[in-house]
């Protein structure tokens, strides 16, 4: 028998190590021939024999070491509520958890001599312990059972040792009190590790929620029917009857339904969703039509060629899928830490606990007790907990004020790593919006300023009724005062040629030179000479004619943005190399990079292209950044190491990006990069800090000490010794704030 490959949906995994955890387990079942698992988007593909398997031992397998195998199709074509629902759950944990968590720390640390303390604390701390964080210790002793281990066995080891130190003393107080020892409480310290804990597993699951809803997105710029002529009548079927051969009726306003070339008729096509340029294209009988696309102006019979998965937005999604599972699964640093450090600590405390017993068995067992428990208690997570979080947290809220969005952790730690940073051209290096640039009036006919106001008027009046991007950027340019388009008489517009119209009985053709010459129209020498230089410099061209002659020459052309040269010139002095990718010709590409200050650029890159050479560039070694802003630019955005999008792009660019810049201005992506830098370093900084203290203190709470000088670290010190680190933590995270960017 043939053996089944499917995906499935995994729930529960927080980590890189979580992964690597379902990965191994559903490899080891027996039937199973391959499994690969896509943390990104919380998916496992999966092929194996149902001679030797089944379903049912795959979601058992994946369920005893505390994840969920999600196999239900109906189930998993309703991700979108599911995620909702996770995303709820998790908010109502976290701020039912600090409910209760804030009024043990207020008790524990403010109100020493409060009746009933230890056991009031004790209330407070059971609902977090056994309730809102649970799963931390369910999940722990389910990895301990395959003699694995992770953030969340850190975790409840600390958290559990802190809890159940403070239960003894509460109802044995005594019993250390007869040692010379204080029955300190640990409460707060057990239901903090694990409200803040609870906090990142929250922006964990949000962060998540935004990314596939990326991939939702792109479905739904798809349309749902078609209008197709079957035995001579028009039908509207679903988008999924439509057959390769069918003829498709589409009218102004609606999106091309799949792809195929034009039968019949002439328009104007916005394809800046697919191909990221923002003109209009004109198409005409023969001309291949893109779906999804949106048609302007007129009515268009097209023959249906690529259907279903075959057509470009389809190719699209699948390469952002492939993108976002292809990434190599970044090892966090705390994980690394804990894979190490929570066996080495357990060891050391039954170390400790046997050498009291062996070499001192007059001190009793409780001293033993007493001393093994000091060493968990300063190794407790809850500065390594917050190492990363509150530094996070400043860093994203830093970015915020200057109007940076970094969506996770990782983009911060890969951002740093970056020596090659990829721009998309037309809407991030410049404007996307068509300006005139400059327009050149017939040096022959001498026109007056007189003269040149009433072209303008004219000119501004004719093309305020045209929808075109050009002719929004004439009327802008002469930029006339008050609504005299009703003065306009015989207005006629050609679909991708220009516009006719009577203004002050003056005969006016506005449009491409060959639509105004073909009209009669002869223009001057100098015009003409002018007409070749703007070709040659890649500038679009439009004669303006009154009656019949030309009398000015507009130069057009998508304007760079301002800053995006500097931008590029600050990047490279920053060690970080500059690439560009565009749709556009090579001559309109070269000229747009010559201006910003780019030395490489690829032009006449399509969707799959621009990601081909993102993985190029990513195979010969380079850390690549992409910043774009169009939905063609989302499948090279999730393929590369850190995407970047320009906040005035498309919602999917922005969803398949992992840094947001929100008004579009290259410098902030400078700046976006320089705030990574600092984010990182303080990472770094706390995590040492986190563990300085604590590993300071382990030999010395173990007893190394006691033979020579008589002192036991007493547990108060060692609490004493893991708050400080929480504090110089916190500390470093919050000078975060006051640190300039430079």
């Amino acid at each position: 028998m043939k053996t089944i490959k499917d995906v499935y949906k995994v729930e529960g995994m927080s980590c890189t190590a979580c992964s690597a955890s379902v990965n191994k387990i559903l490899s080891e079942v027996e039937g199973v021939a391959f499994a690969n698992v896509n943390f990104a988007n919380q998916t496992v593909l999966v092929e194996f024999d149902p001679e030797k398997t089944s379903v049912k031992r795959l979601e058992d397998a994946v369920s005893a070491i505390g994840y969920q195998l999600v196999t239900d199709k109906e189930l998993m074509a309703d991700e979108e509520s599911r995620e909702a629902g996770r995303l709820r759950t998790a908010r109502i944990n976290l701020l039912a958890s600090f409910s209760f968590a804030i009024p043990v720390f207020i008790i524990s640390m403010f109100i020493p001599q409060l009746p009933y303390r230890n056991w009031i604390m004790l209330a407070l701390s059971c609902p977090v312990m056994f309730w809102f964080g649970r799963e931390f210790f369910v999940f722990a002793w389910k990895r301990a059972r395959h003699w694995t281990t992770n953030m969340d066995t850190l975790v409840a080891m600390g958290s559990g040792t802190a809890f159940l130190y403070s239960l003894y003393n509460t109802f044995f107080p005594s019993a250390t009190a007869m040692k010379g020892m204080d029955s300190h409480m640990y409460y707060e310290a057990a239901v903090v590790i694990i409200s803040f804990i609870l906090l990142g597993r929250y922006l964990e699951e949000r962060a998540r929620g935004k990314t596939s809803s990326a991939i939702r997105k792109l479905i739904n710029l798809g349309v749902k029917t078609a209008r197709v002529i079957r035995n001579g009548e028009e039908k509207e079927v679903l988008i999924s009857k439509v057959r390769p051969g069918d003829i498709v009726v589409i009218r102004p306003g609606e999106k091309i339904p799949v792809d195929g070339h034009v039968t019949d008729g002439e328009s104007l096509l916005d394809e800046s969703m697919i191909t990221g340029e923002s003109l209009p294209v004109a198409k005409r009988v023969g001309d291949q039509v893109i779906g999804a696309t949106l048609n302007q102006t007129g009515s268009l019979l097209m023959v249906a060629e690529k259907v279903g998965e075959q057509t470009v937005l389809a190719q699209i999604i699948r390469l952002v899928e492939e993108a976002q599972g292809s990434r190599a699964p970044v090892q966090k640093t705390v994980d690394r830490i804990a894979s190490v450090f929570v066996p080495v600590v357990m060891l050391i405390a039954v170390l400790t606990f046997l050498a009291w017993l062996l070499f001192f068995p007059g001190m009793g067992f409780s001293f033993a007790i007493t001393a093994a428990v000091s060493v968990l208690i300063i190794a407790c997570p809850c500065a390594l907990g917050l190492a990363t979080p509150t530094a996070i947290i400043v860093g994203l809220g830093k970015a915020a004020l200057h109007g940076i969005l970094i969506k996770d952790a990782r983009s911060l730690e890969e951002f740093c790593k970056l020596n090659l940073i990829v721009f998309d051209k037309t809407g991030t290096i410049t404007s996307g919006k068509p300006s005139v640039s400059e327009i050149k009036w017939d040096e022959s006919g001498n026109p007056g300023q007189e003269t040149i106001a009433g072209i303008s008027a004219a000119v501004a009046a004719i093309e305020s009724r045209s929808e075109h991007p050009y002719a929004r950027a004439l009327t802008e340019f002469c930029n006339v005062p008050g609504n005299t388009n009703d003065l306009v008489e015989g207005f006629e517009s050609i679909t991708g040629k220009g516009v006719s119209g009577i203004y002050r009985q003056n005969q006016y053709h506005i449009g491409s030179p060959t639509y105004v010459t073909d009209k009669g129209c002869i223009a001057g020498e100098d015009l003409a000479e002018y007409h070749q230089l703007l070709r040659n410099q890649s500038f679009s061209v439009v004669y303006i004619a009154r009656n019949s002659r030309v009398v000015a020459v507009a130069a057009i052309s998508d304007s760079i943005k301002p800053g995006s040269a500097d931008a590029v010139k600050e990047l490279k002095n920053m060690g970080i190399e500059v690439h560009m990718l565009s749709g556009d010709s090579v001559a309109i590409s070269s000229q747009i990079a010559a201006k910003a200050g780019i030395d490489y650029f690829k032009a006449e890159a399509s969707p799959a292209e621009k990601s081909e050479y993102i993985r190029n560039k990513q195979k010969s070694g380079k850390k690549v950044g992409m910043v774009g802003d169009g939905i063609n630019d989302s499948p090279a955005l999730a393929l590369s190491d850190v995407g970047i999008a320009m906040g005035t792009g498309t919602d999917i660019a922005i969803e398949s990006a992992r840094i947001i810049v929100l008004k579009g201005d290259l410098t902030k992506v400078v700046m976006a990069l320089k705030i990574s830098r600092q984010t990182v370093k303080t990472i770094r900084q706390n995590l040492f800090w986190a563990f300085f203290y604590n590993v300071l203190s382990i030999p010395v709470a173990a007893g190394i000490l006691f033979p020579f000088t008589g002192f036991l670290l007493n547990p108060m010190i060692a609490g004493a010794a893991m708050a400080f680190s929480s504090v110089s933590v916190v500390s470093n995270s919050l000078l975060l704030k006051t640190r300039k960017i430079n």
